[in-house]
Parts: structure tokens; sequence; C-alpha cells
């Protein structure tokens, strides 16, 4: 009898990538995309000792040290993309959460596609103003840590500012490439292939410190077995989702009758993706810049203590954002109102439920419920690894929030370019199913 893995193997379909020219002008482009994104990784700023920011960065481990996953190593390098995308999240955030109550905005938001282009240069503007302050933060900071900066002045200030914002821009253009000459959402796969190109170093790392004796190989093994049943339940939640049963009854359009059938509302548990997280860790960003204008003073290092990832108050804000944020992308992304009347409109409806405002208000309470599990899982996958690692005293970086990115961002990659052999008229990865389908439902 053949093992699933034989299975799958003889299931999928690589002959349909030979058809989509199309599909390969773009997965060309994306990777093309992806190696410029990590040559600026690698490439300094201008009047930085590598050797002594080396020695304060191993100092300062910590959250710095997730934010340097994020950057693919750009933080601890210094260089031009060390900001990586996170002013762009950021104003992103700030944007989306105005338009929420700022009337004007939320006029734009209905406009369609004209305004939808007049909100990005909104965010665009505000990504130039956090940049700048982001990376004003940063100049002022190597400037206060020693020796790291050779000629500290003005000069090293305002060419900091220009050096960073100018990476931040870049990294949001080329984002929007992506987005549109690629595959995938572009800002995400940035991110995504930061942490990546990471991961070789933090397993090298991990195995050099057993191969010391600094960790013990029971508890070594411990972390490899834990990361991979973590990508299992990640996959396994990401992939849930929550079904409504829609009937729709018997119908007649001119000569024709129609059967009556039924279908199925899908609701996803984790509905934002790693949208949540990358919100939350970008916020998580703003104590340090505003730390690192007076890094020595009391204020400033009693904040840095406040905000270290091992610190309670830490986790508690860290939770509470996604969650707050996994509530916030379900708002603006599905509308339960929108929903019903189009169901009334067909002639759909909830078996036991009234059609119209009885059906919106179910929808909500059925994805409120969904959305508070699907966010303490994501919740929980963020915080206990960093947890446990303090508690283990790991001397290296391994991070949930890390594995959730990675593993959505595939997922989400995965789906896409399936979609777009299937809207080519081509077949899907695999020759009897599509991966969109493959849900687990939790519920009916």
């Amino acid at each position: 009898m053949a093992s699933a893995a034989e299975q799958l193997a003889a299931n999928l379909n690589f002959g349909a990538f030979g058809k989509a020219e199309d599909l390969k002008k773009r997965l060309w482009f994306t990777l093309g995309a992806l190696l410029v994104y990590r040559l600026g990784t690698y490439i300094p700023l201008p009047g930085i000792d590598p050797e002594a920011l080396r020695q304060i960065f191993n100092a300062n481990q910590g959250v710095l040290a997730m934010f340097n996953v994020f950057a693919g190593g750009a933080v601890g390098r210094m260089a031009i993309f060390a900001l990586n995308i996170m002013p762009y999240i950021s104003a992103s955030i700030i944007i989306q959460l105005l338009t929420a109550v700022v009337p004007e905005l939320e006029k734009l938001k209905k406009e369609g596609e004209q305004g939808r282009k007049q909100i990005n240069q909104y965010t665009r503007y505000l990504t130039v103003v956090l940049a700048v302050f982001q990376s004003w933060g940063i100049a002022v900071g190597l400037q206060s840590s020693g020796s790291v900066v050779a000629n500290p002045g003005l000069f090293f200030v305002m060419s900091t500012v220009i050096t960073l914002t100018g990476g931040t821009m870049f990294m949001m253009w080329l984002g929007e490439q992506i987005t549109q000459r690629g595959v995938g959402n572009g800002i995400s796969l940035i991110i995504f292939a930061g942490i990546v190109a990471e991961l070789p170093s933090v397993l090298a790392q991990a195995f050099e410190l057993g191969r010391q004796g600094v960790i013990s190989t029971p508890l070594l093994l411990a972390l490899l077995v834990l990361i991979g049943v973590t990508i299992v339940i990640i996959v396994f939640c990401e992939r849930a989702q929550r079904r409504l049963l829609i009937q729709y009854p018997k119908r007649q359009q001119g000569n024709k009758v129609f059967e009556g059938n039924s279908s199925h509302l899908p609701l996803k548990v984790d509905q934002s993706g790693v949208i949540a997280v990358i919100f939350a860790v970008s916020l998580l960003s703003v104590p340090y810049t505003i730390g690192s204008f007076n890094p020595n003073a009391p204020w400033a290092q009693k904040l840095m203590s406040l905000m270290n990832h091992t610190s309670i108050i830490y986790q508690l804000v860290y939770v509470a954002l996604i969650i707050f944020f996994c509530y916030f992308y379900n708002s603006v992304s599905i509308n339960p109102k929108d929903l019903a009347e189009n169901m009334k409109k067909w002639g759909g409806f909830i078996p036991g439920i009234r059609p119209g405002e009885p059906t919106a208000s179910h929808i909500e309470w059925v994805l409120n419920r969904i959305t508070l599990g699907g966010a303490l899982f994501v919740s929980a996958i963020a915080v206990l690894p960093d947890y446990m690692r303090a508690k283990f005293n790991v001397p290296f970086y391994f991070g949930g929030t890390s594995l959730l990115i990675v593993v959505g961002v595939a997922l989400d990659t995965i789906a896409q370019t399936e979609a777009h052999l299937v809207m080519r008229n081509y077949e899907g990865f695999y020759k009897n199913s599509k991966i969109k389908g493959r849900w687990f439902n939790v519920g009916q």
C-alpha cells in the first residue's frame, strides 16, 4: 500500500507549469525582486563600525532579535533596509483606523478604484513621515552607543535618515511591483523572504550550541519536534473554517424552473491570516523607536525593560494587539449585512433563521465566536514559544511569530498560484483537487 507521501507525489501536477508561460514570468519576476531585496540587506549604512555594532547587538538581544529576523538580518548589519517595511505597515494601520472614524476617508473608500488609489497615496505620504521619525531615532541612538559611529554629527544623522527612508520607500515600491506583476502579496513576501533567509543561520547556531554542549541533545530534539508540531497546527488551523448552511428554494425564471439546492457560506477561523501578527509586530517597534532618541536616559531604559520580550507587560500588549487586529480585520473585510442582503436577493436563507436583519445578526454572532478562537490560537502560537525559550534559556531566537508568518504566507502564495493556473484554464497543482477546496470544517 502506498504511503501518504507517495500518494501526494503521484497526484502532483507539475506539467501545468509547462503550459503557463505567464505564470512562469510572474514567478521569475517575484524571485528576481526578492533577490534585489536580499542584496539590499547586505549594504551597510556609511560611517558604521561593524564590529562595535555586532558587540552591542549581541548584548541587547530580545525583541531586537525578532525584528532582525523579520528584516532578514538587516538590523544586525544596520543595512540600508534596516527599517524593513514596518513604517509602511504602521502607516497602513493608521490609515485604516482613520477610515473607520473620518467621514472623508470613508467616502473615498466607497468610491471604488479611484478612492482606493487616493487612500494608497495618503498611506505613502504617512510612510515617509514615519520612516523619517524612526530613522532619526536610529541615527541618534547609534551616536549614543559609544564607538559605533566613526564620525558622529549632523551629517551622519541626515545621511542615515535619507538612506533608511529611501530604503523603506524602495521596499514599499518593490512590494507593490511584486503584487502587481508577480505572485502573492509583495509586502508579505518581503517579510517572508527575510525570515526564511535567516532560518539556516538559526539552525546552524542551534546545532553548534548542541555540539558544544550549551544545549543538551534532548532539549535540542524537543525544540525541533516542537517546531514541526507547531507548523502542523498552524496549517491545520489556517485552513479551518466554519460553514453556514444556506438553502435556496425552487424558483422560476421565464419558462425555466430551477430546483432548490443548498450551499455553504465559509467563514475562516483565522480570517486575518498573518495580517494581525504583522500589524502587532509593527506597533511593538514604536517603543524602541521612542527609546532610541535617548537610550541612556532612565525613562528609556525603563521602557526597554518593560517591553522586553520576556516581560509580562510585553506579552499582554502583544496578545491584546493580535486580538484587536483580528477583530479589526474582520470588521473591514466582512460585512454581515451585505452578506444577508445578497442571500435575501437570491432567495437564500439559513435554516431556522429569518432572512434580512436576523440573518445578519446570526452571521455576526458566529463570526465573533470563531474570531475569538482564531485570535487566541494566533496569540498562543506567537507568545508560548517565546515563553518556553526564556524558561529553558535557549540562547538563540526561535519564535512562533516567525512560523506563523512563514506558513501563512506560503499557504497564501500557493493558493494564489493555484488560482492563477485554474483561471488560465490549466489544471492546478493537484490532478484531482484544488488547494482552495481543502479546508477543515469546524462545524455546521
